[in-house]
C-alpha cells in the first residue's frame, strides 16, 4: 500500500485522504469474499468528485495476472488522467524508473470538444495500465 501512494502521490500529485481497514459482514456480502479485510487509502484531488481508491486485500489474498497488464484483456484495463503537461509528468515517472509503453503519441483525429489529444501509457508498481493525456487545440 505505501508504495502505491507514493507512487501516485510522486508520479499524479494525488494527496492521501481518508483511510480505512474494511472488514465485517457489509465488506464479504459486498465483494463475495468470505472473510474479506483490506486497507483502503483514497487518493484525492482538488475536485472532490474524483478520487481514487487503492485497495489492499489482507484477507483472502489475490494472484496478479500478467494478462491483465495488456490493454486488450477483457475488463477494467486502464485508468486515464488528464495533466496539464505530459512532459512534465513523464519526466517525474522516468526519475521514478517508470518507463512508458512508448512516447507519447497524438491522436490523429479531434477529441470532441477537447480538441488534440496526446497520450501515453504507462504501468503503476502493480502492473495497472495507465494513461496520462494532454488536450488543446
Amino acid at each position: 500500500m505505501e508504495r502505491a501512494v507514493r507512487f501516485y502521490t510522486d508520479a499524479l500529485h494525488l494527496r492521501r485522504g481518508f483511510e480505512v481497514m474494511l472488514e465485517g459482514a457489509w465488506i464479504a456480502t459486498v465483494t463475495g469474499l468470505s472473510g474479506a479485510h483490506a486497507h483502503c487509502v483514497f487518493m484525492e484531488t482538488d475536485d472532490p468528485a474524483v478520487r481514487l481508491e487503492l485497495l489492499q486485500y489482507l484477507h483472502p489474498s489475490g494472484t496478479a495476472i500478467d494478462a491483465n497488464s495488456l490493454p486488450h484483456t477483457p475488463g477494467l484495463r486502464h485508468l486515464a488522467f488528464t495533466v496539464d503537461d505530459l512532459e512534465v509528468v513523464l519526466t517525474r515517472l522516468r526519475a521514478q524508473g517508470v518507463l512508458p509503453v512508448s512516447a507519447p503519441i497524438e491522436v490523429p483525429f479531434a477529441v470532441g470538444a477537447m480538441g488534440r489529444k496526446r497520450l501515453c501509457y504507462f504501468h503503476d508498481p502493480d502492473g495497472t495500465l495507465l494513461e496520462i493525456a494532454s488536450y488543446g487545440a
